[in-house]
């Protein structure tokens, strides 16, 4: 199985960068990598989301609709996305590291027969958009 991974340290507590990381509909003020495509759906684990992502700053937008398979709050959300052949895992968890610092890691995992196809061509674009979010999360959160 292939995968990305980054991490972040956040000089903020987790309750706070969950909550920047939970609200979607708000990822519009500091998100340029995933975006809501429909605010009315929450984070529900089980429940199927309208997102889309752009890998670099100038690209169209992917739209993709996971599947939320956890909701553990103030610790991490995933989901799973997948089409015939290919599927990858977006996890994002937070650890607390001190006292108002949490470490913020994404993990991306891709299986499936079509991911010898498809991740050479969207890996190094995909682990730059994952390494952005994170600089931005980390940005948004220390301002306030």
């Amino acid at each position: 199985m292939a995968s990305l991974y980054i991490e972040i340290d956040i000089n903020a507590p987790k309750q706070r960068v969950w909550q920047i990381l939970f609200q979607k509909d708000k990822w519009k003020y500091w998100n340029t990598f995933l975006f809501d495509c429909d605010s009315d759906v929450p984070f529900q684990q089980g429940q199927e989301v309208y997102l889309s992502l752009r890998r670099l700053p100038d690209e169209e937008e992917t739209e993709f609709e996971p599947l939320i398979t956890r909701v553990q709050p103030n610790v991490c959300l995933s989901w799973v996305s997948s089409i015939p052949g290919f599927r990858n895992e977006y996890v994002f968890e937070l650890q607390e590291i001190g006292v108002g610092r949490t470490k913020y890691v994404h993990k991306t995992s891709y299986s499936g027969i079509l991911t010898r196809v498809f991740l050479p061509f969207i890996r190094e674009d995909e682990q730059r958009g994952i390494k952005r979010m994170a600089r931005e999360l980390k940005r948004y959160v220390e301002r306030f």
